[in-house]
């Protein structure tokens, strides 16, 4: 926690902003319309602009202090907390009661990219009353958030209250373009410096360049991947990504029988796994329609017959460790295609059999002194006694 030296000899940053809490999840891809996507366990944190970069610098051993306003809720005490535990100053601020904490929605893709939806508390948004304090209070720098509502950056903009003023991200739309010649330093990133220019460019020095003639002297425009470009009174400057730890993990150990990285370009080092063996055509399946489940290919069994049919055999493509079609898709106690065939051409000569020969009155022929039906087919041809 900021002691009480510090305090008095002044502060290094003071930001002025908002302090809300992030609820993030991670996705595979963005929702479709009216489809749902499904992501990781949701996760609160604190966060917010200027809550974020206080506690960069605190972390890095600067003293700061943050005027912004949370709710007196559970998010509130939260956000409290977290800024307690890194040094930051909390003296101003301020747990409005009977208001909400603000709250950003945050998915995020596998590429890394954030798409954020903010849930704003009109209530703890800052006011002009909120930011003239920062005018008596002793700092070397103050960042504000230009998104604020335009009377509170507007009142401190005109007052300069430290010898260096930043503003960050895109400035609200009702805040009048002239005030950006107040600030020293401008940064925004290039999607930002796109929306106030209200044009698109890849070049994040063309973009700083541009914006530099809106009035701030000095501009900065980041571009993720692409690093970061600046605009000087003493000439423009690009700056390349700095090196970082990734955070996929390490490439699996070569193995010792692998052939040397030292390869010819767009060749793997690892060796391809072989393909499986072919099979043309559908796959078998038993006589009611089911396919044989190719874990129980048949043990045993003799499938010399079933071998001169294989689409395989007679392509001349072989076996591939004694299997082919016709064994590994006929399985144990799953009868053959021949068999299958029989059985269906017995089933149609017994359909077609000859009916019994029946009487005039369509009931088979009585034997003599009998109730008038045959005891066994065997009846039929036994002499009748007269």
């Amino acid at each position: 926690m900021t002691d009480e030296r510090d305090a008095a000899d002044g502060f290094d940053v003071t930001f002025v902003g908002r302090a809300t809490i992030d609820l993030t999840v991670r996705v595979p891809h963005r929702a479709l319309p009216g489809r749902a996507a499904f992501g990781s366990p949701l996760t609160a944190s604190p966060g917010g602009k200027s809550l974020n970069q206080a506690i960069t610098v605190a972390q890095r051993g600067g003293r700061v202090r943050l005027v912004a306003n949370v709710g007196a809720d559970p998010w509130g005490h939260q956000i409290r907390a977290a800024l307690t535990d890194v040094g930051v100053d909390i003296r101003h601020l301020t747990l409005i009661p009977d208001a909400a904490t603000g709250a950003a929605v945050i998915e995020v893709t596998p590429d890394g990219e954030s798409y954020i939806t903010l849930a704003l508390s009109p209530a703890t948004e800052l006011s002009t009353p909120d930011v003239q304090r920062v005018s008596a209070l002793d700092s070397r720098a103050v960042v504000v958030q230009l998104d604020l509502p335009p009377e509170p950056v507007t009142a401190l903009l005109r007052r300069r209250p430290a010898p260096t003023v930043i503003g960050n991200l895109v400035p609200h739309a009702d805040l009048e373009p002239t005030l950006l010649r107040h600030l020293d330093v401008l940064v925004v990133n290039q999607h930002e410096a796109a929306a106030i220019l209200r044009t698109t460019t890849d070049d994040p020095l063309e973009a700083a360049k541009a914006l530099q003639r809106l009035g701030p002297p000095t501009v900065v425009v980041t571009a993720g991947p692409h690093g970061a470009a600046y605009a000087h009174p003493t000439g423009p400057q690009r700056f390349p990504r700095p090196p970082c730890r990734s955070s996929t993990p390490p490439e699996p150990a070569m193995p010792s029988s692998a052939p040397s990285p030292s390869t010819s370009p767009g060749t793997s080092p690892y060796p391809k796994p072989s393909a499986p063996p072919c099979r043309s055509g559908p796959e078998p399946s038993d006589s009611a329609g089911r396919t044989p489940r190719p874990d129980l290919a048949g043990a045993g069994r003799s499938t010399s017959r079933s071998h001169s049919r294989c689409p395989q055999h007679q392509a001349g493509q072989g076996t591939t460790g004694g299997s082919c079609l016709c064994r590994a898709q006929r399985p144990l106690g799953v009868p053959g295609l021949r068999a299958v065939g029989r059985r269906a051409g017995t089933a149609t000569r017994r359909r077609s059999a000859p009916a019994r020969p029946r009487s005039g009155s369509g009931k088979p022929p009585a034997r003599p002194g009998s109730s008038g039906r045959w005891c066994c087919p065997r009846d039929r041809n036994r002499p009748s006694s007269s």
